[in-house]
């Protein structure tokens, strides 16, 4: 998988010796941002502190990529990793559809990096990975992650009730979709806000 690139992130794929600077954010953020998760599978290694664990992680996501059912991006500010962003599940047939998921360290939520980092991830889904719709499915108190969709004015499609389990619970969610057409329709724009966005900051 090609490396995305935008004005202020370089997006690739996580490699083994990435860990150190993963696993410290992750761990630092960890009460941040595993309230939004699911929770982790009971006797699984954790990948923050087992470097194995995270190789194993990479390597995982590198399956997805060449089986065509995932595809996995770190988020890099100026040689500091920032978060991810991911597009998974994806279905081809007459699906060509996937979903996708980012999180962002705590210290740089608000500079707006996740939605420079979605755009990117719009045009490889649409114009390169050939998908029809991407959706992101939101839990309405996560008031950080609903402006990252907001900013970008992503279509809102409605409320899924009891949607994900997340940190135990069955949690609704709200689910945003953009199709290829609207990418079509909307990529100068959405281009010109992240240029924008990354000169003002």
């Amino acid at each position: 998988m090609s490396d995305l690139h935008t004005p202020r992130l370089l997006l690739r794929g996580l490699r083994p010796n990435d860990f150190v600077q993963w696993s410290e954010v992750r761990r630092r953020c960890a009460s941040w941002l595993t309230k939004w998760e699911p929770e982790s599978v009971d006797g699984a290694l954790d990948p923050t502190r087992d470097p194995a664990a995270f190789s194993a992680r990479c390597s995982a996501r590198e399956r997805e990529r060449q089986l065509g059912t995932g595809f996995a991006w770190s988020m890099w500010h100026r040689g500091q990793f920032v978060g991810e962003i991911n597009v998974n599940n994806v279905v081809r047939g007459a699906f060509q559809s996937g979903h996708i998921g980012y999180w962002v360290d705590e210290r740089w939520a608000g500079h707006g990096f996740v939605p420079e980092a979605l755009v990117a991830v719009f045009g490889h889904a649409f114009d390169r990975a050939g998908l029809h719709r991407l959706q992101i499915s939101i839990i309405p108190r996560n008031s950080a992650s609903r402006r990252v969709v907001e900013k970008l004015g992503v279509r809102h499609e409605g409320l899924a009730e009891g949607y994900l389990r997340i940190a135990g619970v069955w949690e609704d969610h709200m689910r945003f979709g953009i199709t290829a057409e609207e990418w079509e329709e909307r990529r100068d724009e959405l281009w010109q806000f992240v240029s924008n966005m990354a000169v003002s900051a």
